[in-house]
C-alpha cells in the first residue's frame, strides 16, 4: 500500500539511539528510525486532525512514550517547528525544544475544489525536567493563530500554576504567544500541569476554541532513600539453620520508582562482633529481608548482633545513586539447649517427727539458658523413696533452688529415715537433639527425730449411751490414752478433766474411769440434740510434758420425767355466740420427747361441781382439745378459772392440773368482745362501774370549787388595806435614775481599802476589854426571817414584827447609836472612828426646806421641821 511521508520528529536516548524502534497505537501511521512519520492510504489527507500514542524502546529495556498530533497547513501540509537554544544538558527523551504551532485549515472536495475547514489547535504534551537551573523566565513553546495576520490577537493560559495556586508558574506573552515557566519545578511536589490557552480579539471574542496544555515535570535523581526507622530490632533463635528469615527493613525514594532514579537496593556494610564468622546475615538487595547465612548462632556466647544497612538509588550504582544508612540490632533469642545440672550427687538432711511445714534442705542447680524463663526454671520431682507422699520439693523463683519440704507428719516410731532420689527438669522441653545430662539426677538421705509425742485416745470422740436421771456416783466409762513413746520411753499418763459444762462428771487420775457427780437430765439447757459433751487431757511426764484431748460424748435417753404443761393460760370466748363455734382451742407441752410427751389427755376435774357442769372439753386430735361452755349455759361476763388436767402418753404417764384463765364477754356480731364487755369481764359488775363514774365526776368537782376558792382569795387580798398609808409607802418614794458615777474627778480612791484580809486573826487575838463596840463579835449569827420576792400587802406587818423581835433577841447586833459594820474594808485605815458622835434630838439645825422637797418628804419635814409643835 503507499504511504506518504508527513512529517519527522527528533528522538534522542543520550546512548546514540542505538537500536531504537518506534511503535504506533494507530496502524495507519509508522515512524522510522530516523523519526520520519508515514501514513497509508487516505491517511496522508489528513482532513480532521489526528492523534495517536508513540512508543520507544531501547536495548536496554528502556521505553518512552509520547503523543503525536498531526494536522493539515494550507498549502504546506507539515509542521513548521522553531528551534530554541536550551541552557542546560537535555533528559533523555522526546525533544523539548520550544516549538511554534501554527492552525491552518484546507480540505479537498472533488465537486467544489478546497473550501475551508473549521480550524482547531493540537499541541502535544511538553516535558520541562525538574530543578532547572535557568535562566528564567525559561520559553516553552510558542502559541499563533493564523488569523494574526488580518485582526489582532491577544493570548492567555488559565489553570493550576497559572492563575490558579500555585500562581504564575507559567505565564504566556499575550502578543507573541509565547509561554514561559518562571521558576524550577519540583517533580516530588507535582509531576505535571494541565492549562488550557485561550485566543480573542481585541473586543475579548473568543477566536479560536481553547487548547489544553500539558506539561509533564521530568524526574531528577535529587532524594535520597529514607528509612523509617534509623533503629531497626529484630531477633533469631539460636541455633538456627541457614536461610532462616530474620527481619525486614525498607527505605522511601521520592523519586520517581519507575525509574533508575527511585529504584532502591541494599546491602550489608558491617556487622559486629565477628563471632563466630564476619558474616552470620544476609539482605535482600531488592526486598531488604535479612535472613542467617551461617550456623553456629550460640546466644551463651554472643546474645546479640549490630548490623549497618546501606540503602542506594539509581539500582545500587554507588557512583551515581545516592545512599542512606540504618542499624539493625538482631537479638539471639534463648532456646533450651543446656539441661539443668545439680551441683551434688548427694544430700543429706533431719526432720523432727510429728512436723509440717518445714525447710529440709535447698537442692542447688545450675543452668546456662536464660535466667527466670521457662528454658531456665527448674522443676524438681522426688522419683523415688517416698510412697507415702511425707515430702516434697519446691522451687525458689529467685534463686532457682529446690527446697525440701515435709508436709506430711512423719513418725521415728514407723521410719527412722528416708533415701530419696530427685530428678530435676526445665519447664520448657529441651531442644530437638538435646540429651538430658547425669547431674540431673541426685539421692536425698533424710534421717527423723524422735521427739516427745503427746498421748492420744484412740477412740475420739467416744460415744455412750445412758438413761437421764442415773444417780450420782454411777460410772459410765474409762477414757484411757495411749502413749506414742512407750517404746523407747517409759512414761506415766495423768488424766484431768478439760470442759464439763454442767459439772456433771469426774475422771480418776490414773486410769481414766469417768464417774458422775450429779443426776444427768436431758432437758438441761447444756444438752445439745440429746447429746453431753465433756473434754478431758491427758498428759504425760516426758521432758518437756506432752498433753492430748479427748471428747466424750453421752447419749442421753428420755425418761418420763416432765409432766404436760397447759397452752395457753388465758383466752376469752363469747357469753353467747354458736354452739359449733364457741370455744377456745388448747394444747400442751411437755419437755419429754416421744414416746415420753403427745398425745395428750385433756379432762375436766370433778371437784367442783360447778366445773363439769359449766364447761365442757372435746377432743380435736392427739395434741389438741378445745374448751368451752356447755350449750344453753351462761355465765356473767367476768373472768374464770378452769382446771384443766392433761396427761401424756409416757408408760406410767404423768398428769398436771393447769389453770387457764378464761375471759367471757358480750360480743358483736363478728364475734369479737366489745368495748363495754371487755371492761365488765374484768370481773366489774354494772353497778360497780356506776359508782366509779360517779365517784370521777365528785372528785373533778372538788377540784373545781378548790380552784375558784384560791382565785377569790387572791382577789379578796389584792383588795385588803395597807397598814401604812400609801403616801408613806417607802416603795412608791425610791426613784431610779441609772446614774453610775460623778465623773473622773469621784474614781481616786484607794482600792486597798476595799480588800477582804487574808485572816481573822488580828481581830480574834484582841481581848475583849479593847474590842472596839462598832465590830462585830465572833459568834454565830442569829436567824432572821427571809422576806418573800413577791409578798402580800396584807403580810407587811407580820413581816416587820418578826424582824424586829429577831433584832431584840440578837446578842451580835451592834448598839442603838453605833456603826454597823457591814464588810470589813482593809486594816490600817487612815480614817477617824466616829464612835465618838452623839446623837441628840436637839439642836439649832433648821430642816424647814425639806418643806420645799414635795410631797414624798412631807412625813420627813412634819417629824423634823414640826418638832416645837409636839
Amino acid at each position: 500500500q503507499h504511504e506518504t511521508m508527513l512529517s519527522s520528529l527528533k528522538f534522542d536516548d543520550c546512548l546514540g539511539n542505538e537500536a531504537v524502534a518506534f511503535q504506533s497505537s494507530d496502524p495507519i501511521f509508522s515512524v522510522r528510525t530516523d523519526g520520519s512519520i508515514f501514513a497509508q492510504g487516505e491517511g496522508a489527507s489528513l482532513q480532521k486532525p489526528v492523534q495517536f500514542k508513540l512508543t520507544a524502546s531501547g536495548p536496554h529495556t528502556h521505553i518512552w512514550e509520547t503523543v503525536v498530533q498531526l494536522s493539515l497547513i494550507e498549502g504546506n501540509p507539515r509542521w513548521h517547528g522553531e528551534n530554541m537554544p536550551t541552557p542546560h544538558r537535555k533528559p533523555p527523551g522526546w525533544g523539548t525544544e520550544p516549538m511554534t504551532f501554527l492552525l491552518w485549515g484546507s480540505g479537498l472536495n472533488s465537486s467544489k475544489g478546497l473550501r475551508r475547514q473549521k480550524r482547531d489547535w493540537v499541541i502535544p504534551p511538553i516535558n520541562v525536567a525538574e530543578n532547572s537551573r535557568g535562566p528564567f523566565p525559561q520559553m516553552l513553546v510558542s502559541i499563533r493563530s493564523d488569523q494574526d495576520q488580518d485582526i489582532s490577537i491577544r493570548y492567555s493560559i488559565t489553570g493550576v500554576g497559572a492563575d490558579q495556586p500555585p500562581n504564575e508558574v507559567f505565564n504566556i506573552d499575550p502578543v507573541l504567544g509565547k509561554m514561559f515557566v518562571t521558576k524550577p519545578l519540583d517533580r516530588e511536589h507535582r509531576s505535571s500541569y494541565h492549562l488550557r490557552a485561550h485566543a480573542v480579539d481585541m473586543n475579548g471574542n473568543q477566536v479560536e476554541n481553547p487548547i489544553d496544555l500539558y506539561i509533564f515535570v521530568i524526574d531528577m535523581n535529587d532524594n535520597r532513600p529514607e528509612f523509617k526507622n534509623q533503629v531497626y530490632n529484630g531477633s533469631v533463635d539460636e541455633g538456627s539453620k541457614p536461610g532462616t528469615y530474620v527481619m525486614h527493613l525498607s527505605a522511601f525514594d521520592a523519586d520517581d520508582n519507575t525509574t533508575a532514579n527511585g529504584m532502591v537496593r541494599y546491602r550489608i556494610l558491617s556487622q559486629t562482633p565477628h563471632s563466630p564468622i564476619p558474616n552470620m546475615f544476609t539482605i535482600n538487595s531488592e526486598t531488604g529481608d535479612i535472613v542467617t547465612v551461617a550456623p553456629g548462632l550460640d546466644r551463651e556466647k554472643v546474645s546479640q548482633y549490630t548490623i549497618i544497612v546501606q540503602a542506594t538509588d539509581m539500582e545500587g550504582n554507588l557512583n551515581f545513586g545516592l545512599s542512606n544508612t540504618a542499624t539493625a540490632i538482631i537479638t539471639v533469642t534463648d532456646i533450651n539447649d543446656n539441661p539443668p545440672m545439680l551441683t551434688s550427687k548427694t544430700f543429706t538432711a533431719e526432720v523432727p517427727e510429728n512436723r509440717v511445714d518445714v525447710v529440709l534442705t535447698n537442692l542447688t542447680v545450675i543452668d546456662a539458658d536464660q535466667p527466670h524463663s521457662p528454658n531456665w526454671n527448674a522443676i524438681y520431682r522426688i522419683i523415688s523413696g517416698d510412697p507415702s507422699g511425707h515430702f516434697t520439693i519446691r522451687t525458689d523463683p529467685i534463686t532457682n533452688d529446690g527446697m525440701v519440704t515435709v508436709v506430711k507428719p512423719v513418725d521415728f516410731e514407723m521410719n527412722h529415715a528416708f533415701m530419696l532420689t530427685v530428678v530435676v527438669s526445665n519447664q520448657a522441653h529441651l531442644a530437638s537433639g538435646i540429651q538430658s545430662s547425669l547431674q540431673s539426677t541426685a539421692g536425698i538421705t533424710i534421717s527423723v527425730q524422735d521427739v516427745n509425742e503427746p498421748p492420744y485416745f484412740p477412740t475420739n470422740p467416744k460415744h455412750i449411751r445412758f438413761e437421764e436421771g442415773v444417780p450420782a456416783g454411777t460410772s459410765l466409762t474409762t477414757f484411757s490414752a495411749s502413749d506414742p513413746d512407750q517404746l523407747q520411753m517409759q512414761q506415766t499418763i495423768r488424766y484431768s478433766k478439760l470442759t464439763d459444762p454442767a459439772d456433771w462428771l469426774s475422771i480418776n487420775r490414773t486410769n481414766g474411769q469417768i464417774v458422775t457427780t450429779a443426776m444427768l437430765d436431758r432437758e438441761s439447757v447444756n444438752v445439745k440434740n440429746n447429746i453431753y459433751e465433756a473434754t478431758f487431757l491427758a498428759t504425760d511426764n516426758g521432758f518437756p510434758a506432752a498433753s492430748g484431748t479427748g471428747t466424750l460424748q453421752i447419749y442421753l435417753i428420755d425418761i418420763n420425767d416432765n409432766p404436760p404443761v397447759l397452752i395457753p393460760r388465758e383466752s376469752q370466748i363469747c357469753e353467747r355466740t354458736n354452739r359449733n363455734a364457741n370455744g377456745v382451742n388448747i394444747t400442751a407441752a411437755d419437755a419429754d420427747t416421744d414416746p415420753n410427751a403427745g398425745p395428750f389427755v385433756f379432762e375436766l376435774p370433778s371437784f367442783p361441781t360447778n366445773i363439769r357442769r359449766n364447761w365442757t372439753i372435746s377432743r380435736i386430735s392427739g395434741d389438741y382439745a378445745r374448751l368451752g361452755l356447755r350449750y344453753q349455759i351462761y355465765l356473767e361476763p367476768g373472768v374464770y378459772e378452769v382446771p384443766v388436767v392433761v396427761s401424756d402418753s409416757g408408760n406410767p404417764p404423768l398428769s398436771n392440773k393447769s389453770v387457764i384463765k378464761v375471759k367471757v364477754c358480750p360480743c358483736d356480731e363478728n364475734g369479737d368482745c366489745t368495748t363495754l364487755g371487755a371492761v365488765a369481764a374484768t370481773g366489774l359488775g354494772t353497778g360497780a362501774i356506776i359508782s366509779i363514774l360517779i365517784c370521777i365526776i365528785i372528785l373533778l368537782s372538788m377540784v373545781l370549787l378548790f380552784v375558784v376558792w384560791i382565785k377569790r382569795r387572791e382577789k379578796e387580798r389584792q383588795t385588803k388595806q395597807l397598814l401604812i398609808d400609801p403616801e408613806d409607802d417607802v416603795r412608791d418614794n425610791i426613784l431610779k435614775y441609772d446614774e453610775e458615777g460623778g465623773g473622773e474627778e469621784d474614781q481616786d480612791y484607794d482600792l486597798s481599802q476595799l480588800q477582804q484580809p487574808d485572816s481573822l486573826e488580828h481581830i480574834i487575838s484582841k481581848p475583849p476589854a479593847v474590842r472596839r463596840v462598832d465590830e462585830r463579835p465572833i459568834i454565830p449569827e442569829s436567824q432572821y426571817p427571809i422576806r418573800p420576792v413577791v409578798p402580800h400587802p396584807g403580810d407587811i406587818g407580820d413581816f416587820i414584827h418578826e424582824g424586829l423581835r429577831a433584832a431584840d433577841n440578837d446578842p451580835t447586833a451592834p448598839p442603838y447609836d453605833s456603826l454597823l459594820v457591814f464588810d470589813y474594808e482593809g486594816s490600817g485605815s487612815t480614817a477617824g472612828s466616829v464612835s465618838s458622835l452623839n446623837s441628840s434630838s436637839t439642836g439649832d439645825q433648821d430642816y424647814d426646806y425639806l418643806n420645799d422637797w414635795g410631797p414624798r418628804f412631807k412625813k420627813l419635814a412634819d417629824m423634823y421641821g414640826g418638832g416645837d409643835d409636839d
